[in-house]
C-alpha cells in the first residue's frame, strides 16, 4: 500500500526571484509539499510518518530565514534537503507555485515542480 502525506496550497510572502527587484519588496509564493512513505511501515506511529507542521516550519526557513534566492529550483532543492535523510520517506514532490512573477503578459501560473526519489531503497 502506498502511503502520501503532504501539505497543499501553503502560502508564504518572501524575497526571492531572479530580478535585483524581486529582493526588495515581498510577493506570495504558494508552496506543496508530498511525501511518499516507504511500504510496509506501521503508520499508526507518528514517528514513521511525518507531521504536517514540520512542511510548514521547513517551508518557513527556507523561504523566510535565507537571503534572496533566484531560482525557485533551488528553494526547492533547500525543502528536500530537510526531508531528503528520513529512512521512512521514499519519495518527495515539491510544487511552487509564484504568480506574481514577472511575465511580458498577463495571464499564466509560473511554476516548478521537483521529484526526488531515494535511489538507496528497493
Amino acid at each position: 500500500m502506498r502511503t502520501s502525506v503532504g501539505l497543499d496550497a501553503y502560502e508564504v510572502h518572501a524575497i526571492h526571484g531572479y530580478f535585483d527587484e524581486e529582493h526588495t519588496n515581498t510577493q506570495p509564493f504558494i508552496v506543496s509539499v508530498k511525501v511518499t512513505l516507504v511500504d510496509g511501515l506501521n503508520v499508526s506511529d507518528l514517528g514513521h510518518t511525518i507531521d504536517y507542521g514540520r512542511f510548514q516550519s521547513i517551508v518557513d526557513e527556507v523561504f523566510l530565514q535565507s537571503q534572496p534566492i533566484r531560482l525557485l529550483e533551488l528553494l526547492a532543492n533547500a525543502i528536500i534537503e530537510h526531508l531528503k535523510d528520513e529512512s521512512h520517506i521514499s519519495e518527495i514532490w515539491i510544487r511552487i507555485e509564484k504568480p506574481n512573477a514577472p511575465l511580458p503578459h498577463p495571464g499564466g501560473l509560473p511554476y516548478i515542480e521537483v521529484l526526488w526519489q531515494n535511489q538507496n531503497q528497493t
